[in-house]
């Protein structure tokens, strides 16, 4: 057997110290991030960290202030609060869901009311008509500041925007977005996007829904846009799919506990996105959908993976 000088020795030992030293380090970090709290994606334009699955209001909270379903949404907004959520996500165009919004926020502690990510829209013609819409939506929120305004379904865009830039100025709003819920809109935010400065793109994307991979994802992440997911579930379909059928054993390696955390784990696998916001009424929906926001996600071969095998299970 070849002898080993004591020189080659030590300088193998420090080679191999220092390897199994970044393997622990990169270990160690890996799973403190699949075993930490809510997954934080950042918002691209200021380097702030937001919850990646937030709160979609349409048709949800669209109830009376007097409603006997108020109880239920007591329940699911304090839940959603309290497990690390805070983007909320509403409209004019919901309804009384702006009202209900406020008025939940206005339940919560001074502790809670500092995780709120107020996002809403405008969504109405002509240039008084907005300021009356946003001042409106201020209003009912009960706050002097929100946090995110879009202009939604791209309504008079050019008009709104020139309000929204003011409002942004004056610090009651700070960040401008676009919304639509269509994939043939994308073309249209695209060009805005590039001749405006918009923050926030809010687009439908699902796993039966990807058109949103081919270009406005892509560019929203190369021109440093965060991006907000509607219509997760297409409106409640994908469960219809998959009623009465068991998630396979392969989505629990990456801590899928039903079909709604591997729709939601789909989506935010996909780097662009930043938060996802379904809506619900129903506490025990509300916790799958946020537990979808903990451990594991695929990357790269395993995304790929990851989806056909879901797509199989449609």
């Amino acid at each position: 057997m070849k002898e080993i000088s004591r020189g080659r020795f030590l300088r193998d030992s420090a080679a191999l110290l220092a390897f199994l030293s970044g393997y622990l380090n990169s270990f160690s970090e890996s799973f403190g991030k699949e075993n930490a709290g809510m997954l934080q994606r950042t918002v691209h334009s200021s380097g702030e960290k937001i919850p990646a699955i937030g709160l979609g209001t349409w048709q949800t909270m669209d109830v009376f202030s007097d409603s006997p379903e108020l109880a239920s949404l007591r329940e699911v907004w304090s839940e959603f609060i309290r497990s690390g959520g805070g983007v909320v996500d509403s409209s004019p165009m919901y309804g009384r869901s702006e009202e209900i919004v406020g008025l939940l926020s206005s339940e919560s502690s001074a502790a809670d009311k500092k995780r709120i990510f107020y996002a809403t829209k405008v969504w109405i013609r002509g240039e008084s008509a907005g300021k009356a819409q946003i001042d409106s939506s201020f209003r009912k929120f009960g706050t002097d500041k929100i946090d995110l305004f879009q202009i939604h379904n791209l309504v008079d865009t050019h008009i709104h925007l020139k309000t929204l830039r003011e409002l942004q100025t004056e610090g009651r709003i700070r960040y401008v977005g676009l919304t639509h819920y269509v994939s043939s809109a994308f073309s249209e935010m695209e060009k805005i996007a590039k001749s405006e400065r918009i923050e926030f793109l809010q687009i439908p994307y699902s796993i039966v829904t990807r058109e949103a991979e081919n270009r406005i994802l892509p560019f929203a992440e190369s021109n440093g846009i965060s991006v907000l997911i509607n219509r997760p579930f297409e409106e409640g379909e994908l469960f219809r799919r998959v009623k009465g059928k068991t998630l396979p054993e392969y989505f629990r390696e990456w801590d899928c506990e039903s079909f709604g955390q591997a729709f939601l784990k789909f989506i935010l696998s996909n780097t662009a996105v930043t938060c996802a916001i379904p809506a619900t009424s129903k506490l025990s929906h509300l916790r799958d959908n946020l537990k979808a926001g903990l451990g594991r996600l695929p990357a790269g071969k395993d995304r790929e993976e990851f989806k056909k095998r879901l797509l199989r299970e449609l």
